[in-house]
């Protein structure tokens, strides 16, 4: 990661829009601070963007990003992710054990940890967090829902009376799952099926978090928009699609090494303006603290002052990091055109992914030249194969042969379609939508249509395989190759095809590749479960069911007084670190 100092004064934003006010809302911007022990500073409110409304904030239905980065704030599980450096580490469980095999982890209970208050409490103050409420949780995830959204990617096929609680509960019976055991109300035992690596990992994610039985009894459905857990913020205020407000928990069993109570911050605000430039406008405004993803258009003018930041006066901060995202279209494999191979070949070859990274996003992201995994230099030490990879590179006569192998020799006959895209992203996704365009017509004399919808409504259709060409972007649940390539798993398929799929969008079925990615889960020698982990992306690689664009990178600007907020290749947030300096008293720092 790379932080850098450098001026907003001079930097002609020149956007056509004017600055908004960004709710109605009471504001609690401001504070007077007051210095702790280690020098850090309580109080104050961080301010903070998304581009998108979330969808829900019940933790089993989390399935986009927006919802990640706020119910990160509210929720915790047994373990959770360090900002700094992407490692798990306890959180509701103050530690755990792994027995000899590596299939039974038993967990302990945090002493002290509380539910934070809420109206569904009988008295209203929350109560002590337990292991049957773990329990509860994790029973909760395998049972069949139509916003279950984390069941396939977290303990199905893995923990001993997963799949089986989830089955029975289709028929509407509450079996619960046998290998979750409560031993007492601070002991958990977790028993896996074979012995897994990245099984903390699977418990730092959404569908793990931990929530109390009452919320879901009382808010029911409402509880997307109504959350209660315990992590170190509890909501106080939400308007949806306009501001959330969230306040510090103050019953948060979290201190710092030097004893001081977290969260420092009294509080987390949250807008939801729509348009980048009217986002920046309010960063450099001084109304949000932090904006991540920087507009295509502003990129080059902000970066380009980098050189000169050293003579200027310093006005805000910029950090960098390669992220674990990539950016992609994808196919509906089940679709009358998609189903043929040698479509998805021919459009893969059409487009030159070098002119996208370097013209189109202007350096805001690296070409995919690899596949759905973002080469990462820690993933090819510990054995990932990337360099033996053989990905598209573009190639207008291979591109022309393929569509003539299809039965669409110069594209004649085929038909014209529609890539659907989602709204928000700035305008780089329908930068990105319309250079694709042009390339397929100039190269395949292919026509395509461009749908535009929001984020919510576009995950719905895919879920549904209602949209036969999609853009899509994939960001790591966790440090892992794997957490990419889980997305074709066939396994994620459901039995019934008019049956939402919640991750296999592609409808990708393949038992070459579900046979190396299945034999990765019970292969503990890490650079031999890379060794079947990279084979299983070349495998993907010759089906082609999407299209790789490129590999994002995090931009992420802050306020000068902004401390313990480092960037990170998932983009995590753990905003019970961060603190405030006061603006009065920065030039002491």
């Amino acid at each position: 990661m790379r932080k850098i100092f450098i001026p907003i004064i001079g930097i002609s934003l020149a956007l056509g829009v004017s600055s908004c006010n960004s709710c109605s809302v009471e504001k609690k911007d401001s504070h007077d601070g007051s210095e702790a022990k280690g020098g850090v500073y309580t109080g104050g409110v961080m301010r903070l963007n998304e581009v998108e409304a979330f969808k829900s904030l019940n933790p089993i239905s989390v399935n986009e990003v927006v919802s990640f980065h706020i119910g990160s704030q509210l929720f915790e599980g047994l373990v959770k992710f360090d900002q700094s450096d992407l490692s798990v580490k306890p959180a509701i469980a103050s530690h755990y054990e792994l027995n000899e095999n590596q299939t039974e982890w038993t967990f302990h209970i945090r002493q002290g940890v509380m539910f934070q208050a809420d109206a569904c409490f009988a008295d209203g103050k929350g109560r002590v967090l337990n292991a049957n409420d773990v329990k509860y949780c994790l029973d909760k995830l395998c049972t069949s829902d139509a916003n279950n959204a984390q069941y396939d990617v977290t303990i199905k096929d893995r923990v001993v009376g997963a799949n089986e609680a989830f089955e029975s509960s289709k028929a509407g019976k509450n079996i619960g799952v046998s290998g979750v055991k409560v031993i007492n109300d601070s002991t958990l035992v977790i028993t896996l099926k074979q012995p897994f690596a990245g099984f903390l990992n699977i418990l730092a994610m959404p569908g793990c978090w931990i929530y109390p039985k009452e919320a879901v009894d009382k808010y029911g459905q409402d509880f997307r928009i109504h959350p209660v857990g315990a992590g170190p913020f509890q909501l106080e205020t939400l308007k949806e699609g306009e501001v959330l407000i969230m306040k510090k928990n103050p019953n948060y069993y979290g201190v710092d090494k030097d004893g001081n109570k977290l969260p420092y911050l009294d509080g987390v605000k949250y807008t939801f303006i729509r348009e980048k430039k009217a986002e920046i406008l309010e960063f450099k405004s001084g109304n949000l603290d932090m904006v991540y993803r920087l507009p295509v258009e502003i990129f080059h003018e902000i970066m380009g002052d980098l050189e000169n930041a050293k003579d200027r006066k310093v006005d805000f901060q910029i950090l960098n990091s390669a992220a674990f995202n990539t950016n992609y279209l994808g196919f509906n494999c089940n679709s009358p055109v998609f189903a043929k191979k040698e479509v998805r070949l021919a459009f893969n070859y059409a487009i030159d992914r070098h002119k996208i990274a370097d013209f189109t996003i202007q350096g805001e992201g690296t070409s995919a030249d690899y596949g759905i995994v973002p080469y990462v230099e820690a993933f090819e030490k510990d054995g990932y194969n990337f360099k033996g990879l053989k990905g598209y590179k573009f190639d207008a006569e291979k591109a022309k042969n393929y569509m003539k192998q299809a039965g669409y020799p110069d594209g004649k006959g085929f038909p014209k379609l529609t890539l659907q895209i989602n709204s928000g992203g700035a305008d780089r996704n329908i930068l990105i939508a319309e250079v694709i365009q042009k390339m397929f017509k100039e190269n395949l004399n292919v026509d395509i249509d461009i749908n535009i919808v929001p984020l919510a409504e576009h995950i719905e259709q895919l879920q549904l395989g209602k949209a036969d060409f999609f853009r899509l972007a994939w960001v790591a649940d966790y440090p892992d190759p794997e957490t990419f390539l889980t997305i074709f798993y066939g396994k994620h398929l459901p039995i019934n095809p008019n049956e939402k799929t919640y991750i296999n969008y592609f409808r990708f079925k393949n038992a070459r590749f579900d046979s190396l990615f299945s034999a990765s889960f019970t292969e503990t020698d890490k650079a031999k479960r890379y060794a079947l982990l990279s084979r299983a992306e070349q495998v993907v690689l010759d089906e082609a069911p999407f299209m790789p664009i490129f590999y994002d990178e995090n931009y992420r600007l802050e306020q000068l007084n902004v401390r313990n907020f480092p960037e990170n290749a998932m983009n995590y947030m753990d905003l019970s670190v961060v603190y405030l300096i006061p603006k009065d008293k920065m030039s002491k720092k």
